[in-house]
């Protein structure tokens, strides 16, 4: 087990690098230049070669690269050309709404896909089948936009439930905070709550016909003990997997939701970072964002084990 941690840990090191130097050669080969935007409409070619040479963009591409991989390495990742401070401190800044929308979204979509996927496998073929089937069909067709701007109309503007947009750090009080991530929450997790769903349905109904499930209500234990000791159980690995990656996924995609919504998290620090082409925040966001996947890819594999004790490293 130690040496499998070890080696996957290290094994993000090439991953990581290779994420790095794709980022780095793709953002320098589009076009545009982010000196000139700096610059404004009015510059002259003079000034603008002088903020290229003071951001250092004048350096070669592979100078550029080595500096900037060695200035991470120092735990560095430079000074945004747009917002004027440190990339960090921008991280730092916009992490906690971002991680927040997550979590929220990830519990709400755990809570309500894991429960319909289980009755829709126990009633295969029913109406209450159907509908969860249906539901899955339209999380998976509607846009996440769509979906934001419908709970916007409806539960903000009609019945003013929730607030429009904005956010509520926790140091200003559960209520508040919880109040503005549940619209960009429900939004954010229809899609997952489909995802998840069909994949509990169809793990739940491969292990129902097993001879364990037939033993356990031969011994007469209720349904409910059935489908949660024995059928859901068993069935975990798979569903597991789906939550992690939706998670992964959760973290780097809440772009649309946190612009929708106004929310002042990386998602909306990327957006403004790319129309701008502040390469150093654009770069660190992507980096962070990768980590997390691979972290959480990691931490999927190790819980097999707990799941499953069959499974050995």
């Amino acid at each position: 087990m130690v040496f499998y941690l070890l080696k996957r840990i290290l094994a993000t090191i090439p991953v990581m690098l290779f994420v790095a130097v794709f980022i780095f050669l793709l953002l320098r080969l589009t076009p545009g230049d982010p000196a000139a935007m700096i610059a404004g409409d009015f510059a002259n070619d003079d000034q603008i070669a002088e903020i290229r040479e003071k951001l250092g963009l004048s350096e070669p591409v592979l100078k550029q690269f080595f500096i900037w991989i060695g200035n991470i390495a120092q735990g560095d990742f430079g000074e945004s050309f747009y917002f004027k401070k440190q990339v960090s401190e921008l991280i730092l800044a916009r992490i906690e709404p971002t991680l927040s929308l997550s979590m929220v979204t990830i519990i709400m979509t755990v809570l309500i896909a894991v429960p319909l996927g289980v009755i829709s496998a126990y009633k295969q073929g029913s109406w209450i089948d159907r509908v969860v089937m249906g539901f899955s069909v339209m999380g998976f067709s509607v846009p996440v936009f769509v979906i934001g701007f419908g709970l916007v109309y409806v539960f903000s503007i009609r019945l003013d439930w929730f607030p429009v947009q904005g956010y509520k750090r926790i140091a200003d009080g559960i209520g508040p905070w919880i109040v503005h991530l549940v619209l960009p929450a429900l939004a954010l997790s229809v899609i997952f709550v489909a995802f998840i769903a069909r994949m509990t349905r169809t793990s739940v109904l491969e292990v129902l016909g097993e001879d364990y499930i037939r033993t356990a209500r031969a011994k007469g234990q209720t349904e409910a003990k059935v489908l949660s000791r024995h059928a859901l159980r068993n069935a975990a690995v798979p569903i597991i997997t789906v939550i992690g990656f939706a998670f992964a996924i959760l973290i780097g995609g809440v772009v649309v939701t946190e612009s929708v919504f106004n929310i002042p998290g990386l998602g909306l620090l990327t957006v403004e970072a790319v129309l701008n082409r502040d390469f150093p925040a654009i770069q660190a966001v992507v980096l962070l964002f990768s980590l997390i996947y691979v972290l959480i890819n990691l931490l999927i594999d190790l819980s097999y084990t707990v799941l499953d004790p069959r499974i050995r490293y």
